[in-house]
């Protein structure tokens, strides 16, 4: 049985956890989403996407 999980929902629940952890304060907080808002309609976009799902793919490798 394979499990997908949607990069944002993943760091939303990561950026929850911390916050409720408070680990990261508010402003930190609004600051990351903010940069990974912007950072998603750069051009840098698509490789930071390609690198996400090679290492995803290697770490279904490891687990195979």
């Amino acid at each position: 049985m394979a499990l997908t999980v949607s990069a944002a929902v993943l760091f939303g629940a990561l950026t929850f956890f911390l916050i409720r952890g408070r680990q990261v304060g508010a402003g930190s907080a609004l600051v990351l989403f903010l940069f990974g808002f912007f950072a998603a309609e750069t051009g840098a976009a698509k490789p930071i996407y390609a690198a996400c799902q090679a290492i995803a793919g290697a770490l279904t490798q490891l687990t195979a």
